[in-house]
Order: structure tokens, then sequence, then C-alpha cells
């Protein structure tokens, strides 16, 4: 099911803030083949089977079994290390159906298909991959990551595991302690991160049932119950050179680039669980009488339900444009000769600021999503006797682990300008182009074509942005501002990167549905989300820009930077009201999440 068709022009890595994009050249979620439909049928049988068993330790083999041999762990894997390659707009399918489950089985699964079996498809030797991939693409074995220390946790790097040469020269001992490590209670192996000598991190596989190896108990969570976390002890755990991941020293390129794809997925699952979580909201207010009626007729209830359904459509958006992006650019590599494992590792390294971007938006929008479950349940919310209490509890989590919403934002904004200053587009001119019109009369476009107000508020956005990040980095150029010390405006900064890029996976994906010939949906609902996002989205950039450039410019240059905030602000007003009741109303009428 591999796709081979490559678009005329892959955007870059972050390139999104400089380029635009077309509608037409944008996969979304309408665009599913019968194969892909297929497919999903039975992931989404196999989810409702699941779902009582997701929620204990004790069945999360039998469901892993269960995956292995509907060929769920395998379908990232090529044929010849025993797995069945989907493309990955397939692989997002299912990752999406799977996050449906709930409790603790997504993250079971996650952690065995990505970090505990990625870092070997990525870096391991052909007789590793020969060795450990077929038994983990069907189950037979089962995966486990060990990155995080009592003493380390987003700075990995400050691990105290040691790894040293044993006297034979055949084998490293290692010795050291791993905590909130998933699957630790029945993995046959671990991703291993040690210092070999103290000081060179480097990624190891090492098998469970090696001499020296004890675990924790099962630690006592917030959510995700079902999943099984336990502390991981190595005393001399012998492992033999060959197991060595990558290059000695090396260990953080491992590390990173494993966690990519797990923040892709990690979006893509948030995503699963706010449809189902917002049938559920959708059902309960329609069943729920107060005052003679159905609290699904109050305005207040109409507001909160529409908002579910807005930024959860909006994420679905923002999901499926990346999984193109990142099949698009998988397929141009290997057309260019890179082998399966090389093209998929650089397609996740490209996109690694959307990853992180999707990461933090899904992970948001779930904790949105679960609250307001909960609130419309009311009393009965708080009662773990209904379902809206677990998915609170197992949403939290999704904010904290591969890596956490505050790290990911640092990353966006680093790894932007980083990408930007080494040549990989060009972010400069660009931002030059701003503040020349800045320093210009306003022009008075007219404003014709479909979404002509949003494609123009987009370029606004992405104006903002460049004028605001422009200034910053000009401010360090001239000594005057150290942005590394400055998080607060690194996040204002990272916040409109969101913003920008996931309104404009919206209107792109807005846009196309609007030019379909055979319509089975009311694009007046879609351009009902698509204003009331804009509206929103505009009020936050414009917000985010102002206290960005409040925190490091002053005087007429803070004037000039703040009229030009306002000019890059006038998106067209919207009666957001009747927005989101036009919204509500198509969820309640059909008692599901339905777009």
């Amino acid at each position: 099911m591999e796709d081979t068709l490559v678009k005329a022009t892959v955007l870059k890595g972050g390139e999104f803030i400089v380029k635009e994009s077309s509608a037409e050249d944008t996969f979304i979620p309408e665009d599913i083949n019968e194969e892909q439909k297929m497919m999903r049928q039975m992931v989404q049988a196999f989810g409702k089977e699941a779902i009582e068993k997701s929620q204990k330790v004790e069945y999360q083999v039998e469901l892993m079994d269960q995956a292995g041999e509907l060929g769920l762990l395998g379908c990232h894997i090529p044929e010849a290390y025993g797995g069945n390659p989907l493309d990955t707009n397939t692989n997002t399918f299912v990752s999406e159906d799977l996050g449906t489950i709930g409790g603790g089985f997504p993250t079971t699964i996650a952690a065995h298909t990505g970090i505990g079996m990625l870092p070997i498809l990525y870096f391991g030797t052909e007789e590793l991959k020969l060795k450990y991939l077929p038994k983990l693409a069907t189950g037979e074995w089962k995966a486990a990551y060990c990155l995080t220390e009592p003493g380390s946790g987003s700075d990995a790097l400050a691990a105290k595991t040691r790894a040293d040469l044993a006297p034979d020269g055949q084998h490293y001992l290692i010795n050291g302690q791993k905590m909130w490590i998933s699957n630790a209670g029945f993995a046959d192996m671990f991703i291993v991160f040690a210092k070999i000598d103290g000081d060179k991190f480097t990624g190891f596989i090492v098998e469970r049932d090696t001499p020296g190896i004890t675990l924790g108990a099962e630690e006592h969570k917030l959510g995700i119950k079902g999943s099984s976390t336990r502390q991981v002890f190595f005393e001399n755990v012998k492992v033999p050179v060959g197991n060595v991941l990558g290059e000695i020293g090396k260990g953080h390129l491992i590390a990173f680039n494993a966690l990519n794809i797990g923040r892709f997925k990690l979006g893509v699952m948030c995503m699963g669980a706010c449809k189902s979580a917002i049938t559920k909201s959708v059902q309960y207010t329609n069943e729920r009488r107060q005052f003679g009626q159905p609290i699904s007729n109050f305005g207040a209830i109409k507001y909160k339900l529409a908002e579910q359904a807005i930024r959860t459509f909006a994420l679905e958006s923002t999901c499926y444009r990346i999984s193109d992006m990142l099949q698009d650019m998988k397929t141009a590599l290997m057309e260019k000769g890179e082998t399966f494992a090389e093209a998929t590792l650089q397609a996740a390294e490209e996109y690694a600021i959307e990853c992180a971007i999707i990461k933090v938006y899904g992970s948001e929008v779930t904790d949105y999503v679960v609250d307001e479950l909960v609130q419309v349940h009311g009393g009965y919310g708080f009662s773990e006797e209904y379902p809206a209490a677990r998915a609170y509890r197992d949403a939290r989590i999704n904010r904290i682990y591969e890596g956490t919403n505050e790290i990911n934002r640092l990353l966006t904004v680093s790894q932007l300008l980083k990408r930007a200053m080494k040549g990989k587009f060009d972010m400069v001119g660009p931002a030059w182009e701003v503040q020349k019109e800045l320093a210009s009369m306003p022009s008075f476009e007219s404003l014709d074509g479909a979404y002509a107000e949003e494609k123009k508020a987009l370029k606004d956005f992405k104006k903002t942005i460049l004028m605001t990040a422009g200034a910053a980095v000009k401010m360090q150029m001239d000594g005057l501002l150290d942005i590394k010390e400055e998080q607060e405006i690194v996040m204002n900064v990272a916040d409109m990167l969101i913003d920008a890029f996931v309104a404009e996976c919206l209107l792109l994906r807005v846009e196309k549905l609007s030019g379909m010939v055979a319509k089975s949906h009311n694009q007046d609902v879609y351009d009902a989300m698509l204003k009331t996002f804009f509206t929103d989205a505009s009020a936050r950039i414009t917000k985010n820009a102002s206290d960005a450039l409040v925190s490091f410019a002053e005087g007429d240059l803070l004037k000039t930077f703040l009229m030009g905030v306002k000019r890059f602000s006038k998106y067209q007003p919207v009666n957001v009201k009747n927005t989101r009741r036009q919204i509500a109303d198509v969820l309640i009428a059909a008692n599901e999440y339905c777009f």
C-alpha cells in the first residue's frame, strides 16, 4: 500500500511560515480510499473489543498479541524484517482509531511500535534488525524504552546510567536506574541509554532475561492505569558490544529522532480520543433534562459542544496534512535511492517542527475536550462510575510524555530559527519584506475569490510572526537580548506558530471540501468552523505578539511594532455565537461526532 506518487513540490520542515500551499495538493481525511476504509473497519472492530481490557494491566499482553495477529505492530516495518508496511496516511488512520480505545492500551502499543521499534529500524545494524524486528512486528516480543532517570527527564543527557567495557572486551556492563518505563512489566527487550565511560551517551538493545535486571513495583498513576509503568534497575548487566545502536556517543540522535514520530502519533491518537469524548458529551447532553428540556438546548452547552468540535476538526486537519508531508518526503527520498528506514528517519527529522506542533496542539485540545466532557456531566462527571472521570485522568499525561509541551514549544522555535540560519529555506527575506511593509502606507487590496478573507488573514498571521521573531533575533544580534534566557518570549512565538499552522491546515481542508463535486456534507457548517477558529486565532496571535514585543522593545520602536500588530490583525468580525450554535445543532441532531 505504499504510495508512489510524488507531488511537484514538497514543503520543507518549517517552510510553511514563508510559503503558501494549495488545497488541491493537500491530503484530507475525506480523501480516504476503499482499502483504507477496510483497514479502519478492522481496527475499529478490534478497538471496540479492547476498550474494557485496556483499563487493566493484566490484559495488555493479550491485547498486544491480538494486535500482532492483525498486523498492527508491523505495519510500519519493511517485509524484510517481518512487517507489512502501509503508507503513512493509512498508518495515521490506524493510530487515530487506536486512540479511541482509551485507557492504557494506546500507550502500550505506541511505546512498542514507536520508541521501542524505531531505534532499531533507524540505527540498528542489519544483523540487529533481522534478529529483533520480526519478533517485535508479530508481537512475539514486546519492547520498552529506557531513557528517563530520577535526575534526568527533559535533560536526557544528564543521565547517570553507565556502560563500561567488561574485561573480556566483548560486553558492556550497564549499571543504573531508569524510571517511568512504559511496558516494563512485560517487555522482552529494552532500548537503554547509558554513558560509556561515564560521558559517551549511547543506545543499547538489552534483552529482559539478561542477569542483573530487576523491576520496581507497578506505579500508581493518575491515569492510563491499564499501562505497565515501572522502574528498571541494572546491576552489572552484560550486553554484547554488537548490541550498541548507532555510533558510540551519538545516543542523543537516537533518542530525539525516535521521539519525532512518537510525538506525531501522540497527536493523532489524541484526535481519536477527542472524537470519542465528543460523542459522549453530545449523547449525555441530549439525554440529560433540566428545566423541562434536554440541556443540549441551552446556549452555554452548545458553546461547549461546538468548541470541542471546532478544535478537534482543526486538529484532524493538521494531523492528516503532516501525515501526507511525511509520506511525500519519504516517497521522494526512496525514489532518490534511500532505503525505507533511512527515508522514514529523514522524513521524521525533516518535520520535527510539525511533529512538535501536533504533539502540543493535540494534547491541549484533548485536555479541553475531556474537561468539558466532565463539565457537561456535572456531578456525574466527577464520579468514577461514569466514563468522563477516566477520560479526564487518562488525558493528562499527554502534555508530559514524549517531551513536555514546554520543551516542545521551545523546540519548535529553536528548530525553526536553526533551519533558517542553516539556509534550509529563506526566512530573512520574507522577514525583511515585512519590515519594509511596516515603513510604507497600508495598501487596501481587494479581496476576491473563495475564502479571500481567510487567505489574507493567514498571510497576516505569518507576517506578525516574522515581524515578532525577526525583531527578537535582531535584538539578539545587536547584543540586546539573549533569546535562550527569555523563554516567555519563545513561548509566545511558539503559540503563534501553532495557531498559524493549524489555521492553514484547517483552511486548506475546508477549501478542498468546498470544491468536491459529490458533497455528502453541509459546507456551511465547515465554513462556520473556519470563521470561528480564525476569529479566535487572530485574537490569540495579536495578544501573543503584543506580549512578546513589549517584553523586549520600547519607545518609538515598540510603537512601530504594535502598529504592525494592529495592521496585521484585521480579520472580519464574525457572529461566533451564531456559528457555534450552527455547529452544535448539527452535532446534537447527529447525537455523535459527525464531521
